[in-house]
C-alpha cells in the first residue's frame, strides 16, 4: 500500500493565526461535520502535482466578445420588429442587429431626436428602413396612438421587444413617492401597455408574435438601492411568465433576458456615475469582463426568432456568471492563497471523528 509523503517544509503550516472561520469552513460542508467513517486524507489527490493556476492572469482573455451577428442572414426578412428604448443603448444595438438581418424595426422613447439620428444611421448602415415614434410608455392614450401608428406604417409586430427603463442608485429612505412612481410607471407599467396594447391588435388580427422584456439579475434576488427598479422589473418577469401560459394559444411567445452589467453610456452615467464602481463589478464576474450590447443583442435576436418558437416563458440570465458567484455561500473562499490551502488541506488531513 503506497503511503503518502510528507508535506515539504516550504508546504507546512505558516500561518499560526488562520482565520478561525475560515478553518471551521474548510472542516465542515455546509455547517455539517464530517461522519466518522470518512477518512479526510481521502478528499485529496494522492501522487499528483497540483497544478494552480496565475490567478493574475486576465480571466477575460478566456471569454473574447464576438460582435457580429448570429443568425443567418435575412433571418427577419419580411417581419417587423418594434423595440421600445430603442434610440440608444441596448436598445440601439438590438435594433441594429434585427435590422441587418432584414427586419423592418420601428423604435420609440421619448426623446424624438435620439430616435430620428439612431434611425437613419442604422438605416444607413443595413439598407433597411427604420422608423422612429415618440412615445411615453407611461402614458396609455400614447400608447394606444404610437401602436396605432406602427400598424400604419409598418403593419402588425412579429416582433415586440420592452426594453425602455429608467434607474438609478439611492438609499431607499431617500426616495420620495415621486421616485418610486416614476421608476414603476416606466419599467413595469409601461411594459404592461405595450404588451395589452399590442397584444389586443394581435388577437383581433390573428396574428402570432415574439415578445421579450428586459429585465435584469436582481429581479428574482432583489437588492437594496434600486429598489423601485428591482420591484417593478420582478413584476415584469411575473407577468411575462404568466402571458406565456394564457397567451401562447393565440399564438404569442414571451421570454425574458436577465442582463448582468452591460457597459452602456446611458446606464453607466445613472448608476456608476464617478467609474469608481466598474473594477468592483468586474471582481465579481466569473469571466472577467462587463457584456457587450452586441453580444446582448444576438441573444435576443435567436429568442425572438423561428429558431427559437419552442421557447417560451423562459428568463434566461445573461451575466457571465455574476449571479451565480455573488449568491453561492462559499465563493468567498476564492480570496484563500495557495500558500493558505496547503495548510487547510494539512489541517483536514489531520481531521479524525467528528
Amino acid at each position: 500500500m503506497q503511503t503518502r509523503p510528507p508535506l515539504p517544509a516550504s508546504f507546512r503550516p505558516k500561518f499560526r493565526r488562520l482565520n478561525m472561520a475560515l478553518l471551521k469552513r474548510a472542516r465542515f460542508s455546509w455547517g455539517v461535520p464530517l461522519p466518522c467513517s470518512l477518512d479526510p486524507r481521502r478528499f485529496f489527490s494522492y501522487g499528483t502535482k497540483i497544478l494552480y493556476q496565475n490567478t493574475e492572469a486576465s480571466r477575460s482573455e478566456f471569454f473574447p466578445p464576438l460582435r457580429k451577428a448570429m443568425l443567418p442572414p435575412n433571418s427577419f426578412q419580411g417581419k417587423v420588429a418594434f423595440i421600445t428604448g430603442g434610440g440608444t443603448g441596448l436598445g440601439k444595438g438590438m435594433t441594429t442587429v434585427l435590422s441587418s438581418l432584414g427586419a423592418q424595426c420601428v423604435i420609440a422613447s421619448r426623446n424624438i431626436d435620439v430616435l430620428k439620428a439612431t434611425a437613419e444611421e442604422i438605416s444607413s448602415q443595413t439598407g433597411n428602413k427604420v422608423h422612429a415614434i415618440q412615445c411615453d410608455v407611461r402614458d396609455p392614450g400614447m400608447v394606444q396612438n404610437t401602436v396605432s401608428e406602427l400598424i400604419k406604417v409598418a403593419g402588425h409586430p412579429d416582433v415586440v421587444i420592452n426594453n425602455a427603463a429608467a434607474n438609478f442608485i439611492s438609499p431607499t429612505e431617500r426616495l420620495s413617492p415621486n421616485a418610486w412612481k416614476t421608476i414603476t410607471d416606466i419599467v413595469l407599467n409601461g411594459t404592461a401597455f405595450v404588451t395589452l396594447e399590442i397584444g389586443k391588435q394581435l388577437i383581433k388580427a390573428q396574428k402570432r408574435a415574439a415578445f421579450l422584456a428586459i429585465t435584469t439579475i436582481y429581479a428574482e434576488t432583489g437588492t437594496g438601492f434600486v429598489v423601485p427598479s428591482a420591484s417593478a422589473k420582478a413584476g415584469i418577469e411575473a407577468m411575462c411568465k404568466s402571458l406565456a401560459s394564457e397567451w401562447g394559444i393565440y399564438g404569442m411567445r414571451f421570454n425574458v433576458i436577465q442582463p448582468g452589467t452591460i457597459k452602456t453610456k446611458g446606464a453607466f452615467s445613472r448608476l456608476d456615475p464617478t467609474g469608481a464602481f466598474e473594477k468592483k463589478v468586474i471582481d465579481n464576474i466569473p469571466c472577467g469582463r462587463l457584456g457587450t450590447p452586441e453580444e446582448m443583442a444576438n441573444l435576443a435576436a435567436f429568442l425572438c426568432s423561428d429558431y427559437a418558437s419552442w421557447i417560451n416563458g423562459a428568463v434566461i440570465r445573461f451575466d457571465g456568471g455574476e449571479a451565480a458567484l455573488i449568491s453561492g455561500q462559499q465563493n468567498h473562499l476564492r480570496a484563500v492563497t495557495k500558500e493558505q490551502w496547503d495548510t487547510i488541506e494539512g489541517l483536514i488531513r489531520k481531521t479524525k471523528g467528528s
